[in-house]
């Protein structure tokens, strides 16, 4: 069963909804007075109430207008009749449209066009008697096809359709007698206006239940309006954990991948030591052409025999260098006012196996060479070698053992042996002093000159170097070992210190990155002042944010070398200014 929408009419199959429909669309609101169309609802009934008030007043007694209607004999007049009474019991109901604008509470201009609208209807209306008293003989078929346009009559109080507009009119006028009592207009009947909506009542209860409907819509907005809204803080909520969630595993891979570049920066990624590196370079150079297998087995061999015996191969070192200085001063160097320089040191520069990696042990080899050649050092060096890069990390890690640097240790894992690690100032410290070898670190931690340079650092040299001189010689060979020092990133050894005749300093340094070829040009002769270029280092040469050098100053006794371990275990550096 379907029921229409419109006038709640229920039909059986929708072929016969589709016929009722297209009745709706070609009726539209006739008065059943005048048959005046054109206008709306509203309008329609204040026309009933003005132009036809006489056909339109309300019976007291129902009994008796009930018997009336069911005794005339005239069907249509009766059913026109009740469908006015209807109407007005319909329109005295809807209290909210009119009653509080009555005639006599309406503004002039309004009041002058309503009775110019129910003069123009009661001009209508007579024309329209004498015309239906012409048309009075229609036939019986009309009359019926005027009646199927029209479909059951539905309360509009309660909504109850039935069969005729007679039974409707009884159950109107039954059921919701309350409702069609119209107010006088001499009486000051009670009305009720909604407070949400301005809607008038004429009774309390109505009112009521009127509330009660707004009420329940607003709560069940707001409810829609609360689930909306926690839906909505929902969505946002999850969006912001995704965002938080993506941008925390951008920087969490952002985190591991600098970590990583910093393992391999220095030497902790896991990627193998000198041995292994050494390897593969030379294979390398197998296959590129450059060696012959024959001497990378030959190259192979001698490695391993220097790794097993802990001892340098000395295919690196260059000796002779101070020698070759000193004659150079004596004989040539006309812009030196004086020169002071270390006592012997052999300069060991990078191999396949260290390079990028190796500079401070290459300089622990260069300062302990010198060690090895002076007799203060022999007790506590007796018997000992320069040792090969791997010795140096096994010595590094016994030191550790012992318990120096112990903070040093944890931040290389305890462990170098297999490593490319870098080692700086502190780990030099620690293995000199596990040897009885007694020195200090001294921090350049700023810069003390203008643009950057580091002019203390070369007074401390000069006064280091110059301490135990007499008079001003031109060439001072001085009983004091080399320096090691060093920057961020790279480290070298300093053996010795020139003074020119301006006045000016420049520091003799030997660089673990400059190759044996280089370094052999130093040896000639007849050398150049070009080839001291390599060497030479002015206050403008040196321009890193900070600066450490070790410096050795003899011997220490076993319970100097105690008390240092000691002191180790809150390692800090001696710092000018």
């Amino acid at each position: 069963m379907l029921s229409c929408d419109i006038c709640g009419e229920t039909v059986n199959s929708e072929p016969d909804m589709k016929a009722h429909l297209i009745v709706h669309m070609e009726n539209e609101i006739i008065c059943p007075f005048c048959k005046l169309s054109g206008i709306n609802y509203n309008e329609i009934c204040f026309h009933i109430e003005t132009a036809h008030f006489e056909q339109n007043a309300p019976e007291k007694n129902f009994e008796k207008l009930a018997a009336v209607q069911y005794g005339n004999s005239d069907r249509k007049n009766t059913n026109l009749q009740s469908t006015a009474e209807v109407t007005s019991g319909i329109h005295s109901a809807c209290a909210s449209n009119f009653p509080k604008e009555s005639s006599e509470s309406l503004p002039k201009d309004r009041t002058v066009k309503h009775e110019a609208f129910y003069t123009e209807n009661i001009t209508e209306s007579r024309k329209y008697q004498k015309s239906r008293e012409k048309k009075s003989g229609l036939s019986e078929a009309q009359g019926s096809i005027y009646e199927t346009t029209y479909s059951p009559p539905e309360c509009p109080f309660c909504g109850k359709i039935e069969g005729c507009s007679q039974d409707m009119e009884i159950h109107v006028k039954t059921k919701h007698a309350s409702l069609l009592e119209s107010p006088l207009k001499d009486c000051h009947q009670p009305l009720y206006d909604c407070p949400m909506c301005g809607l008038v009542c004429t009774n309390y209860h109505i009112l009521q239940e009127h509330v009660d409907l707004h009420l329940e819509e607003s709560s069940f907005q707001q409810g829609m309006d609360r689930v909306q809204c926690s839906s909505d803080r929902e969505l946002a909520h999850r969006l912001q954990q995704e965002e938080d969630r993506k941008r925390k595993s951008e920087e969490s891979r952002q985190e591991r991948e600098e970590f990583q570049k910093l393992q391999r920066q220095y030497g902790l990624d896991n990627s193998g030591g000198y041995k292994q590196q050494q390897l593969r370079h030379m294979e390398l150079e197998v296959n590129r052409g450059r060696m012959h297998p024959s001497e990378f087995h030959s190259r192979k061999a001698d490695m391993l025999e220097s790794i097993a015996i802990g001892i340098d191969d000395g295919k690196t070192k260059t000796s002779g260098i101070i020698e070759a200085l000193h004659r150079y001063y004596q004989n040539t160097a006309t812009d030196v006012r004086c020169v002071w320089l270390s006592t012997v040191v052999d300069h060991f520069h990078s191999s396949f196996g260290d390079k990028g990696w190796g500079c401070g042990y290459r300089n622990f080899q260069m300062l302990l060479s010198s060690l090895l050649q002076s007799d203060v050092y022999g007790d506590c060096l007796k018997g000992m070698a320069v040792p090969c890069i791997p010795k140096i990390q096994s010595m590094i890690e016994d030191a550790w053992n012992e318990g120096f640097d112990p903070q040093g240790a944890s931040q290389l894992n305890n462990k170098l042996q297999g490593t490319k690690a870098w080692i700086g100032a502190c780990e030099i410290y620690t293995l000199l002093t596990s040897l009885r070898v007694k020195c200090r670190i001294i921090d350049f931690h700023k810069s003390t000159g203008p643009l950057g340079t580091h002019p203390r650092l070369f007074e401390w040299i000069l006064n280091y170097y110059s301490s135990e001189t007499e008079g001003t010689p031109k060439i001072v060979c001085t009983s004091k070992p080399p320096i090691y020092l060093q920057h961020q990133g790279h480290s070298r050894i300093v053996v010795g210190i020139e003074e020119r005749k301006n006045r000016t300093l420049c520091l003799l340094v030997f660089d673990p990155g400059c190759p044996s070829r280089e370094m052999q040009k130093l040896l000639k002769q007849d050398m150049e002042a070009g080839s001291l270029r390599q060497l030479r280092k002015s206050v403008g040469n040196l321009k890193h944010k900070q600066y450490q050098i070790v410096a050795v100053e003899g011997v220490l006794s076993p319970e100097e070398k105690v008390a240092r371990k000691q002191a180790s275990q809150v390692f800090t550096a001696e710092k000018i200014p």
